[in-house]
This record gives C-alpha cells, sequence and structure tokens, in this order.
C-alpha cells in the first residue's frame, strides 16, 4: 500500500477524517485474528460450560452467532476477553485480555502503516487506546437502567478526550476497520466532518439530554456542534478509517442479525506521549532505528501481562494512583 495520496491526505486535513479503501490485505491479516478469536470463544465457552452458565458450548455455530448466543443467555458482554487492553481499575490477576499473534500481526500491518506513515511521519508508535469492539444485534441484548442495550450505540466524543492531559500536543492518530463489511444497519462509525476545526469540547458525565441511546453515558453535548451534519462510514473489509483525534464521532445501532466486528487502533509519533503511560506502547516502525521496532509478538504479550500484574498488585479494588484520561472540573456547558 503507497502512501496516501494528495488529494487523501486533503481531505483528511479538510474534513477530519478520510475513508481508505483495501489497505489491508483480508487474507494475510484479517482471516488469521478471525481464526485467533475463534480458539479464545472456545476457551470462554469451555469456561462457562463447565460453571453451568451456559447449556451448551454452541461450538456448530459461527463465531457471531456463537459469540451471540452465549451473550444473550447469560446476559453478559464478553469483550474484555477478546480486548487486547485492561480495564482502568479493579484489575485482577487473572483479568482477561487477548495479545495474540495475529493482533499484534494487525497493528504492525506494513501496509497499514504505510498509510499512516504518511499522516504522521515515519517514527510511529503503537498508542495503547486501541480495543476490538465485538457488538451483538442490539435487539438480543438486556436493557439497562436508561431501556438501552447493554451494548449499544456509541455515544458522540473526541479520542482525545480518553487521554490524559500530556497528550495534548500529541498528533495522536485514529485509524479504524472492521473484520467484515460494515453496511449501515451494523452499525457503522458517524463522524461530523469539519468537526476537529472546533477544537477540544468537553465530554460531559452521566449526561442525559443528546439523543436517548446514548443517555447516562459521558459525551459531548450535542448543543456545541452540528450533530445533524452526521454522516455514516460504510466499510468493507480491509478498508480502513483515518481520524483526527479532535474529530466528533459514535458510532450507529447495530441492527442487523449479526455481529459488527472492528478495531480502533491510536498511532503517534515516536517522540510524542501516548496520554496512557500505565499501559505498554512500542515503536512500530522507525526509519532512522529500525533496529527499535518490537517485532517479537510474545514479547508484546509479556508487555500486557507485566502490566496486569503490576496494576493486580497496586490496584486492591480501587481506583489505582496512575492517570488513564484527561481530569475535567465539571463544565458549565453540561449544564
Amino acid at each position: 500500500m503507497p502512501a496516501l495520496t494528495p488529494t487523501q491526505l486533503e481531505h483528511f486535513d479538510r474534513e477530519g477524517y478520510v475513508v481508505v479503501r483495501n489497505v489491508i490485505d483480508p487474507a494475510k491479516t484479517l482471516d488469521p485474528l478471525i481464526a485467533e478469536y475463534a480458539t479464545v470463544l472456545d476457551r470462554l465457552a469451555d469456561e462457562l460450560y463447565a460453571k453451568g452458565d451456559i447449556a451448551s458450548r454452541y461450538d456448530e455455530l459461527e463465531f457471531g452467532a456463537r459469540y451471540t448466543q452465549i451473550c444473550v443467555e447469560t446476559e453478559t458482554i464478553y469483550n474484555q476477553y477478546f480486548d487486547f487492553s485492561l480495564p482502568f481499575q479493579n484489575v485482577q490477576p487473572d483479568t482477561p485480555f487477548w495479545a495474540g499473534p495475529a493482533v499484534f500481526q494487525a497493528l504492525t500491518d506494513s501496509d497499514l502503516l504505510d498509510a499512516v506513515e504518511s499522516l504522521i511521519g515515519p517514527e510511529i508508535t503503537s498508542n495503547p487506546v486501541q480495543h476490538v469492539r465485538i457488538k451483538p444485534p442490539e435487539h438480543l441484548l438486556p436493557k439497562n437502567q436508561f431501556g438501552n442495550p447493554i451494548l449499544g450505540a456509541t455515544q458522540w466524543h473526541q479520542d482525545r478526550g480518553v487521554v490524559t492531559e500530556e497528550a495534548d500536543d500529541t498528533r495522536m492518530l485514529t485509524v479504524w476497520f472492521s473484520l467484515q463489511d460494515t453496511l449501515f444497519e451494523k452499525g457503522p462509525l458517524m463522524v461530523v466532518p469539519r468537526s476537529q476545526k472546533e477544537g477540544p469540547q468537553p465530554h460531559c458525565p452521566n449526561y442525559m439530554h443528546n439523543a436517548p441511546q446514548f443517555a447516562g453515558a459521558a459525551q459531548i453535548p450535542e448543543k456545541l456542534f452540528a450533530a445533524d451534519d452526521a454522516i455514516p462510514l460504510l466499510v468493507d473489509r480491509g478498508d480502513v478509517i483515518f481520524m483526527h483525534k479532535e474529530t466528533i464521532h459514535g458510532s450507529y445501532a447495530n441492527t442487523s442479525d449479526e455481529v459488527r466486528w472492528s478495531y480502533d487502533l491510536r498511532y503517534n509519533p515516536s517522540d510524542q506521549s501516548t496520554g496512557r503511560i500505565a499501559f505498554p506502547c512500542f515503536v512500530a516502525r522507525s526509519r532512522r532505528n529500525p533496529q527499535s521496532e518490537l517485532r517479537d509478538p510474545a514479547e508484546w504479550n509479556r508487555l500486557w501481562l507485566e502490566t496486569r500484574a503490576h496494576m493486580a498488585t497496586i490496584n486492591q479494588g480501587e481506583q489505582i494512583d496512575i492517570p488513564f484520561r484527561r481530569t475535567e472540573d465539571a463544565h458549565p456547558l453540561c449544564a
């Protein structure tokens, strides 16, 4: 994959995002991910079946249907079992996560890094603000206290809002791609074009005045931006969305009968703060010093195991004294 074209770069600068087609080779990068996650689901099903929490292992079902059945039957979402990050608090020695070799291969995919390089330069760090999102069909999920699915549409936010103040000047780049084609009914990303030009916005905790599907979440009030200008970004397997850290975005509801399965990653220039110092980052590419690149997936996994052990030791069931995101006082616009 060559660097982004001048037209694509101009679109990113003007609109705050750009969709680039056919960046990732599905057979090389996405299919191994799907196969690897199938083994994680096997272990989860074995664990729940042994405890009597599910009536069957459901190994005759394909991944999405199997995961959905397990979530519906137990009324629980198990994304932490698949995620390659950790919670901010209450981390235990056995808190599940998955940092496997196929995940590492995706983070260091050379075609993906070629595109990232054209946006933030040749010294690239894999930022630990990173997640896999597996969203079952919303109509099958139990509801929360606000009458919404326990895992539904994503509220309005800027990715700058989920890192600490040390990253205010970091050229953090959001990278989003799906493991399957994502049409509208699956709940694609929605972005507000050019919203990055308005700068940082307050994220109001427990906010109740936006659309009902976002009730109670920390979010940017719709009165502060042109929410009606939002557009869906429909993508196929292999396409990638690149987004500015101050672009306001969220996601639509998954109204389909299948899971919506996606990655959201972050990268930043290696001489700048990740904004989440408690979690391990690594050099994904360095033109200046290639020897500094992390190339061993087992070492990446070890870094996360070490982090989990450290957090479990000092956590003791309470919020640990390490900042994970910015601290903001109550904003008058949140009223």
